[in-house]
């Protein structure tokens, strides 16, 4: 259907349109009219990606002298194939002239876009990947024909077609899935991951995930060259804080320390094996480095390595320090630093530093000056392309030790250091870590505001939506939250605080235990199983928690006697495990044997899943999930926001927890 909204033709793929899509696209075109950002609460289930896309499409459409293109941020994969789903959908609706000129498509990993039959199959795609087609392997091949270097046909039709400006030939207007592009890749034996990479900079709509603009490192590779006046979308944002957060923090245990001191034997083994047969290349670095050349450069797409963790504009504008340019010097002052963090990690007693202090530290027991320690990610990334290196993973710990080593040169506020000797859960078993912990989630997403002149904000639980612009740091143009404004008696909630016997339930820690809560707990479960259809959905606070109870509904005979009813699945850490898990959940809803799902409220495997229909008739919530207020972690970033954006601790730990509740309960789309 086509309708006139404030003057604006727009383009919906339904027959039908609810009212608050109707106000929720009004308050989009304003934000787009304002050139601003904009803050979108709309409950799930109302066809909030319909309404964005659209409104976002009809706009660029209606405005052909002010070229918009929209990057559509998700959470997971299967969040990026639905929308992409309604993205053929309103494509199929426009009209022909002009949905010809406009390009959709999804990017992800190599994981799940490579087609090479070996390296899809292995463990380390990419590894496998750059062992084929990092631009030495390929000159080798070139220079030396008669080596029968390995490399990747797919690749190689790619950089030909790149070399000649033929990839548009690949690749027509449309809407491309991810499993429509490895189709294309089978169907023309060209690389689908890099002619992605490659469109992203033609396509008119391009999702991918949160990481894919969140992380620096991974944001200087593919979103480098996107415009300011791109508009983009954060969808299902309620825990878009802890991504962020969470892209800013490393930990480091004594296992990444001794890896680290492997990482260095090898990398000097490399720097003597080309000082005795190629010392040309080392001499060219260094030269390079000198003359005060971005070590990056421009690097063959082949050779794109994750940039350093700090934020691009943070790192000074100038020459690597000259302690560091030769290799051998360098790797002298990163045998310091992983020496020194040794003896740091073995410390009896909990520490809680700041970056300044603890680089002081840093320079006075291992003479490494700060500048030096913001250097080093990308000296390590320099190094290792000079070596020719492709087994990147290999080298997991001494990248992750020069991650943390830039972030401390970098960063003065926002961070805290924490050496932990023991977990305090376990805390009879050693376990030494040190924590660098961002507590500043607007130090990731300040640059998308600052780059891009509309970003928008949305999600089917923002509320209480004025703690997200503190918490990020911004000022939207637009902020509304939408109520349903039909009548639909599709939940029906229900708070329990006493089981059938009467006796009091809770998940407080003084009770969880309680052998009669367990009962009862069990007991209300069993009676659901008994009565309600199909599949049920159950969310414990925590894994330890969901463990220790179904073990005792085991001991108690209760769990056979729900099994009797239903099938029961559970989640596990294990990603594999829980994928299978959840497949076979669905499938005994499917033959109407139906299931009960035991899930945790923070488990990141279930972020994403619909248990629409019959997956989730009933949804169990066993207990408010908090976070762990003992977590030294926890505890330091609830002191910075107290300081810095005057947020209580109360209304903090509130505010999560209860996103998380009606996450479970509207995001699960159980309507």
């Amino acid at each position: 259907m086509w309708f006139d909204l404030d003057g604006l033709p727009v383009c919906f793929p339904y027959d039908a349109i609810y009212p608050e899509q109707h106000e929720y696209m009004g308050e989009l075109k304003r934000a787009l009219d304002a050139r601003g950002h904009a803050l979108l609460e709309m409950p799930t289930g109302t066809g909030k990606t319909a309404a964005l896309i659209s409104l976002i499409t009809s706009y660029a459409l209606a405005n052909p002298s002010r070229p918009l293109r929209l990057f559509y941020c998700t959470r997971t994969v299967h969040e990026m194939e639905k929308t992409l789903a309604e993205l053929r959908l309103l494509f199929s609706h426009l009209p022909p002239a002009d949905a010809c000129r406009l390009l959709a498509l999804g990017l992800s990993s190599r994981k799940n876009l490579c087609v090479h039959p070996q390296v899809s199959a292995s463990g380390a795609v990419d590894t496998g990947c750059r062992r084929l087609t990092a631009s030495w392997v390929c000159e080798k091949a070139a220079y030396d024909r008669e080596s029968a270097t390995p490399l990747c046909d797919y690749f190689e039709t790619f950089d030909a077609a790149a070399r000649k400006g033929d990839l548009a030939l690949y690749i027509q207007p449309g809407v491309y899935t991810l499993a429509d592009l490895r189709s294309l890749g089978r169907e023309r034996r060209i690389c689908p991951y890099f002619l992605a990479r490659h469109m992203v900079k033609h396509a008119n709509v391009v999702v991918y995930s949160y990481q894919y603009l969140l992380d620096p490192r991974v944001a200087s590779i593919v979103s480098s060259e996107m415009q300011k006046d791109c508009v983009v979308v954060f969808d299902e944002v309620h825990n878009i804080d802890n991504v962020c957060i969470e892209a800013l923090s490393v930990s480091i245990r004594k296992q990444t320390i001794q890896g680290a001191k492997g990482n260095l034997r090898h990398i000097s083994q490399q720097i003597d094996r080309f000082k005795a047969t190629d010392a040309s290349r080392l001499n060219a670095e260094y030269r390079r480095l000198v003359d005060g050349l971005a070590q990056r450069g421009n690097l063959p797409i082949s050779d794109a390595w994750l940039a350093n963790l700090a934020l691009p504009d943070d790192i000074l504008k100038e020459a690597v320090p000259g302690n560091i340019r030769k290799a051998e010097h360098f790797l002298t002052v990163l045998w310091r630093l992983v020496r020194n963090l040794d003896e740091r990690v073995d410390t009896e007693n909990v520490v809680n530093e700041r970056p300044v202090s603890f680089a002081t530290s840093i320079y006075s027991l291992a003479g490494i000056e700060t500048t030096t320690l913001r250097f080093l990610y990308d000296r390590l990334q320099s190094l290792l392309l000079t070596l020719e290196i492709t087994d990147t993973d290999e080298f997991m710990h001494i990248q992750k030790i020069c991650d943390f080593a830039t972030l401390i040169g970098t960063y003065k506020r926002g961070f805290s250091i924490i050496i932990e000797p023991y977990d305090d859960r376990m805390p009879d078993i050693r376990d030494p870590v040190i924590q660098l912990s961002c507590h500043d989630a607007s130090l990731a997403i300040q640059p998308v505001f600052n780059r891009f002149q509309t970003v928008v904000i949305t999600s089917g639980t923002l509320s209480p939506i004025d703690l997200y612009p503190r918490l990020l740091n911004f000022n939207p143009v637009i902020s509304r939250s939408f109520t349903m404004s039909l009548t639909r008696d599709c939940i029906c909630p229900m708070v329990l605080t006493r089981g059938s016997d009467q006796l009091p339930v809770s998940t407080k820690f003084d009770m969880r235990s309680d052998p009669g809560v367990v009962r009862n707990y069990g007991r209300l479960l069993l009676e659901m199983a008994s009565a309600v259809p199909d599949g049920i959905v159950c969310f414990f606070v925590s894994y330890s928690y969901m463990d220790g109870i179904v073990s005792s509904w085991n001991d108690m005979g209760i769990l056979q006697e729900i099994m009797q009813h239903k099938l029961v699945f559970i989640e596990t850490p294990d990603v594999v495990e829980t994928t299978l898990a959840l497949d076979n959940y669905r499938k005994a809803c499917d033959c109407g044997r139906g299931a009960v799902f035991f899930s945790v409220a923070r488990g990141k495997v279930v972020e994403g899943i619909d248990f629409n229909r019959h997956y989730g008739r009933l949804v169990i919530m066993f207990g408010v999930p908090f976070q762990y207020t003992l977590s030294k972690i926890l505890r330091a970033r609830l002191e910075y926001l107290r300081e810095t954006s005057q947020i209580q601790e109360g209304d903090f730990l509130t505010f999560d927890a209860l996103v998380l509740i009606l996450l479970r309960l509207h995001g699960r789309r159980t309507y």
